[in-house]
Formats: structure tokens, C-alpha cells, sequence
């Protein structure tokens, strides 16, 4: 399993990487096939991230295949520069296998060298996996956000979590 940063590159692949942990989860923001995004769009997506100091995406590869992502987006105002925002996904298969902690691993040794201070994500409730990778990589509970999402016709709340490095 190799870690890595994203390149320009990568577009399609992760991509089609982004839609299939989509279908895969119930827990995204984004429902299967909601969101419809084409190559183009990615890649400047791709770019856009990695031209910031504070912002960068990071690959999970087994062999040539793409199995997890983590994106991690930084503020923009001088106030909120030191924090970033976190996204994992990983695809059904390789989920419980050490790949987020792998992911999380090599985000915070690049957030460190890039002067970050301050982790945040939300979660679901429910989804006590990605409770259980979050809490065993250090976040903590803030606060509840209650009804924040609506997942198989019902109202969930999620956590907002965070780590200081």
C-alpha cells in the first residue's frame, strides 16, 4: 500500500474513485450519482488544491489501483489558515485494513511541516467506523450538529470532531 499526494494525473482515476466510495457508503455527503462531475472539472479541481500551502489530497494505492482518498482544505482568512477541514473516503473493500490510519498518518506529517495547527471533520452518528479511525487517530468530539443529514428517510446528527497537532 502506497501513500501519496495527488497529481494532475490522476483526474479520471480518482474520479471514478470519488463516485464508486459514493455508491459504496451511506455516509458521504453526496448520494450515488448526485453529484455529476467530468475530468475537466476535476483536474482543475486537482489543481486549485494543490497550488494552496495549506490544502492538499492524498492517495491510498494498492498496486496501480486507487483504494482511498483523504483531501484536507485549508482556510483562506489569516484567522482560519492554520486549520483544515478533512474528507476520507475508501472503497468498501479495503475499509477496517489500516488504510485510513495510513491516510491520516501521512496527512498530519505534511500538516505539520506546513505549519497546520488545527484538524476538524464531521462524522455521522451512526457510522461507527468512521468513529472508531477517528477517535483511534486522536479527534475528539465538540459538538453535535442534530439533524444535520437526511440518509434513508430519516434525519441523522453528526459529530464535529477535531485534533491540534
Amino acid at each position: 500500500m502506497q501513500i501519496r499526494q495527488i497529481k494532475a494525473a490522476d483526474a479520471n482515476k480518482f474520479r471514478k474513485l470519488v463516485q464508486q466510495v459514493e455508491a459504496e457508503s451511506d455516509y458521504m455527503l453526496y448520494e450515488a450519482g448526485e453529484r455529476a462531475i467530468n475530468v475537466e472539472q476535476q483536474h482543475a479541481m486537482i489543481e486549485s488544491i494543490t497550488e494552496q500551502p495549506n490544502a492538499a489530497i492524498f492517495l491510498a494505492e494498492e498496486e496501480t489501483e486507487l483504494v482511498g482518498y483523504l483531501i484536507a482544505v485549508g482556510g483562506k482568512t489569516k484567522r482560519t489558515r492554520h486549520s483544515v477541514y478533512l474528507v476520507i473516503g475508501i472503497l468498501a473493500g479495503f475499509r477496517g485494513r489500516g488504510v485510513g490510519t495510513l491516510l491520516f498518518q501521512t496527512m498530519e506529517a505534511w500538516a505539520e511541516e506546513q505549519g497546520i495547527h488545527r484538524l476538524e471533520l464531521t462524522v455521522a452518528v451512526p457510522n461507527e467506523g468512521g468513529l472508531g479511525l477517528y477517535k483511534k487517530s486522536g479527534f475528539e468530539i465538540e459538538g453535535v450538529k442534530r439533524n444535520s443529514l437526511y440518509i434513508n428517510q430519516r434525519y441523522v446528527d453528526e459529530y464535529f470532531m477535531a485534533k491540534l497537532l
